[in-house]
Order: structure tokens, then C-alpha cells, then sequence
């Protein structure tokens, strides 16, 4: 029978010094290699090709010898080829939506489903949750990892669920208010469309049960945070994931610091990497984040490419690394007349306009060989009353910004206040109307 997380003391590990955790990875790595090797038939082929044998690993560095794994290797042996144990041993499946071809799908077995709730059970005791709270989830539930890894990582810690899933926002609002759930895990974007819908019904959120967000799933700036906050009257903190190495809950923005999320390293091995090269860059320097999985069973992970552009810092609340705010997916960059453009960049200039509300939409058409930008945005609730002229002021302000800090030139559309669409999940900020090549 699996316990609740103690609420009294940090897990063993939590408290380890460095030598003791990078024992402990080395230990972990070296099983996981063999694993993969013996049990994966690519990682076997893709060993051999390289000469390199998980015998070959002597020291933590020795990971760079081994190969890189990607999204699309799991699209090319779909949907079962890349887990290391027999189907009886799969006790639950999840899959990405499979919108751009076909889904990536991951397993799991019955000791990686308790990894996976100790690890977000951790996570909502750094984040400032206790046993007893009741913890409001917003996440989908079904195939996204999102739901079901947050809510068993709750029962886990002794937190009553409150299993609302996505969508149906009058009724979030309603068991939010009714329920007085202490925690909130959802999308950022989706917060806001929370938020809205609480302003809508005319309640003051301050006035809510609501102490703490822990929000993932997307990028989120620091603006987003602040105003959220300000808005909400709660602590907002980062939770990281991705399915193909377990979910939500491979790292964790912990209360005390609040200054990136702690990667839990006795699971999760994290490296950064340069996203062209693929050479091994050292801890503070911005690249590519890739993860090796250290206790997985079903679907060990080597080197998988994250995608995700961010730095490794060191611990503070723990002694284990930390992620700086992921600033973009390296496959997320926008090219516009040459200068490289991060959404989350623009977020940052719409949130410094203070009549401006959290939400944003870029418009990308191309015209002869010339790229433009278009950015809609919308005026805060209750600046209906502005003037054309005012509007424009406030448009010009957005565009200088957006010259002066990310160096284009775009257009801004400033539209009524809920004239864009809202997210129930993950939020779509880029609409590219440019001919594909």
C-alpha cells in the first residue's frame, strides 16, 4: 500500500549533498543505459552504430558519448517499439493528440505510475501544499499527462481532488467558489479565462479560498506571473513536464525561492545542449534541454530533445539544479525579416501596457518577400470608455516597445475587452498565414 508523502520532512534525496546525488545518478544512469540497450531494440541499433556500450559510461560526462533521442522516434515506432518491457507489464498508456501525424505514445508501468506521484506529490509540498488541502484540477484528463499525473501526485500527498478537468468555465468558477479549494493546477492561459469568468460573476478573487496556482503545460512569463497574482490574490509557481519522460512533475518551482523550477535529479538527469550542434554546454549557458530518465521502466529515455530553450542554475531551495523560465521550443521560433522572435517575447511587452489584459493573438502574413507582424490585443475590463485616439496612443506605446526590445516592426490591433478567443488548455498565440516553403 502506497503512504502519503510525509508533509513533515523532505524526501532522503531532497537533502542529499552534491556527491551523494551525483553517486546516485551515476548509479541510476548506469542501470537505465543497460536497460535501454538490452530491452529497445533502437537504442541498440543506435548504441552499435555509434561504438558505444552503456559498459562505456564511467563518469556522468561519458553521457555525451550516447545518442540523442527525438519526438519523432517515438512517431516512427508507433505505437508500441520504443518500450523496454512486455505489454503485461503496461498498466496505463497516454499519447500526444497526434495533430500534426501520428501520436507520440508512452507506457507505463505499475512502478512508474508510484515514481510519478511521488515526484508531483513532491512538487505540491514544494509548491507550499499540505495533506489536507483540496487541490482544484484544471488540467485535461484522458491521454494528456496533465490531469491524471496531477491528480494522483495529489491523493498522493493526502490533498482531497477536486477532478474538473478542462473546459466548462461557469462551473470552474462555481466549484471554485463553492468548493474553496485551497490550490488550483491548470494552464496559465486557462487561469485567465478563470479569471475573466470570476470578474464576470462579479466576485472578488481575493475573497476566494485560492492560495496557490501551480501552473505548466506552457511557457509563462514573469509578467504573467506578476499579474496573475496582482489579479488573483494567489502565489503562482512553475511546474515543468512533458509526457515522453513522465508528465508534469519532472521539475518544480519551490515556494520558498520561487526562482525557476528544481529538477528533481534523482529521476530526471538533465543536461543542456546546443540546439545546432548538439555539443554539451555548461551550466549557465542558454540551449536546448535534454533529459536522460533514471528510474523508468516502461519507456526509458536517452538524451530525448526537449525542444525547450533555457539555462541550468544551481539549486538554492534544494541541492539539486534548477531551470531558468523556458523562453520558447526551438521548433516555436518565429523568423520575421531575419530577427529570431519568441512568442513569449511579445508577452512580455503586451503585459508591460497596463491597460492591455493578459491575452495576445500574432497574426504572421508574408506580402511579395516581406514578412509582417500583426498583434491583436485587447483593453482591460471596465477601459471600454477609451477613444480611438487614446487606443491609438496605447497601440503606438505596444509597437515602440516591441521595435525597441525584440527589434521588428509590428502592427497592433487593440480590440475590445473578450474579442479574443479564450483557451480551455493549452493557448494558441501564433496564427502564420505565410506560404509554406
Amino acid at each position: 500500500m502506497n503512504m502519503p508523502i510525509t508533509t513533515t520532512q523532505l524526501d532522503p534525496m531532497e537533502t542529499a549533498s552534491i556527491d551523494q546525488l551525483r553517486q546516485h545518478q551515476l548509479e541510476r544512469l548506469r542501470w537505465s543505459l543497460k536497460h535501454a540497450y538490452a530491452n529497445v531494440p533502437l537504442y541498440k541499433q543506435r548504441f552499435d552504430a555509434l561504438g558505444v556500450h552503456p559498459d562505456d559510461l564511467k563518469s556522468l560526462d561519458d553521457l555525451a558519448k550516447f545518442p540523442f533521442t527525438g519526438k519523432n522516434d517515438l512517431r516512427d515506432n508507433y505505437p508500441y517499439g520504443m518500450f523496454a518491457v512486455p505489454m503485461h507489464d503496461i498498466v496505463r498508456l497516454h499519447a500526444s493528440s497526434g495533430t500534426t501525424g501520428k501520436p507520440t505514445v508512452v507506457g507505463y508501468t505499475q512502478n512508474d505510475i508510484d515514481t510519478w506521484a511521488n515526484v508531483v506529490a513532491r512538487s505540491i509540498r514544494a509548491a507550499g501544499g499540505r495533506r489536507g488541502d483540496k487541490v482544484h484540477i484544471s488540467y485535461g484528463y484522458g491521454l494528456f499527462t496533465g490531469g491524471l499525473g496531477a491528480h494522483y501526485g495529489a491523493e498522493r500527498l493526502g490533498c482531497t481532488v477536486i477532478p474538473m478537468s478542462g473546459g466548462q468555465t461557469e462551473k470552474q468558477v462555481q466549484l471554485i467558489r463553492d468548493f474553496q479549494p485551497d490550490i488550483i493546477m491548470v494552464t496559465p492561459s486557462y487561469m485567465l479565462n478563470i479569471a475573466d469568468e470570476i470578474e464576470r460573476q462579479g466576485l472578488d478573487p481575493h475573497k476566494l479560498a485560492l492560495r496557490l496556482g501551480i501552473f505548466g503545460a506552457e511557457p509563462w512569463t514573469a509578467e504573467l506571473r506578476h499579474a496573475v497574482e496582482e489579479r488573483m490574490g494567489i502565489t503562482a509557481l512553475d511546474i515543468y513536464g512533458l509526457s515522453e519522460i513522465m508528465g508534469p512533475g519532472v521539475a518544480m518551482e519551490c515556494a520558498e525561492t520561487k526562482d525557476g523550477p528544481t529538477v528533481w535529479e534523482d529521476h530526471f538527469y538533465p543536461e543542456i545542449i546546443d540546439p545546432v550542434t548538439g555539443e554539451v554546454l555548461p551550466d549557465g549557458e542558454l540551449g536546448e534541454l535534454v533529459f536522460t530518465s533514471l528510474s523508468k521502466e516502461a519507456l526509458p529515455m536517452i538524451r530525448y530533445r526537449t525542444r525547450d530553450l533555457t539555462r541550468l542554475l544551481p539549486g538554492t531551495a534544494r541541492p539539486m539544479r534548477r531551470i531558468d523560465k523556458i523562453t520558447g521550443r526551438s521548433d516555436d521560433m518565429l523568423i520575421i525579416r531575419g530577427v529570431n522572435v519568441f512568442p513569449t517575447q511579445i508577452e512580455e511587452q503586451v503585459l508591460k501596457i497596463k491597460e492591455l489584459a493578459e491575452v495576445y493573438e500574432l497574426h504572421l502574413q508574408r506580402t511579395g518577400n516581406l514578412d509582417s507582424i500583426e498583434v491583436h490585443v485587447e483593453l482591460k475590463h471596465g477601459l471600454e470608455h477609451l477613444d480611438e485616439d487614446q487606443q491609438k496612443l496605447i497601440g503606438n506605446e505596444l509597437g515602440k516597445q516591441i521595435k525597441t526590445h525584440i527589434g521588428i516592426s509590428a502592427r497592433v490591433l487593440i480590440q475590445p475587452f473578450h474579442a479574443l478567443k479564450r483557451s480551455e488548455g493549452k493557448a494558441c498565440h501564433v496564427f502564420d498565414k505565410r506560404p509554406k516553403a
